[in-house]
């Protein structure tokens, strides 16, 4: 999907959470801006994000991390989305329930069979790091 468009980004999401699967919990996420290789998004935090605190729930966080920086790697020329190798998530701060937040995906390094994502998620008002994710993928052709 390299050089495609913002409209087709925003498409390749829908088709990505619409269905019936677990990534449906992101179906109100929305594309902001794409480049190469970088993807930003944003969501408003809902009950169906949190946990009983009333904060973002960690796996939340965890699939954000997943299926944006996956979307990154398809932005690239490769377009490749990978199967996950590894990925780990640190969290510093809680989103709460109606809060809006930004997911910044970016492909650190992409080579012949390894791909290196990072993904930040803010607070889109304060602008205050929530979390931080790194996401390795196998790309497999």
């Amino acid at each position: 999907m390299a050089g495609s468009s913002l409209n087709n980004f925003r498409q390749l999401m829908r088709g990505l959470t619409g269905g019936k699967g677990f990534d449906r919990i992101l179906s109100k996420m929305a594309v902001v801006t794409t480049s190469p290789g970088k993807i930003v998004c944003e969501m408003k935090v809902e009950e169906e994000h949190v946990n009983r605190a009333g904060n973002l729930h960690g796996g939340v966080t965890a699939t954000l991390v997943d299926v944006v920086s996956t979307t990154a790697l398809l932005s690239t020329e490769r377009a490749l989305p990978g199967v996950s190798v590894d990925m780990n998530i640190t969290y510093m701060n809680a989103a709460k329930l109606g809060e809006d937040i930004i997911i910044t995906a970016e492909v650190l390094k992409e080579g012949k069979s390894l791909a290196f994502t990072t993904v930040d998620v803010t607070n889109k008002v304060t602008g205050k790091l929530l979390a931080q994710g790194r996401h390795t993928k196998y790309l497999h052709t």
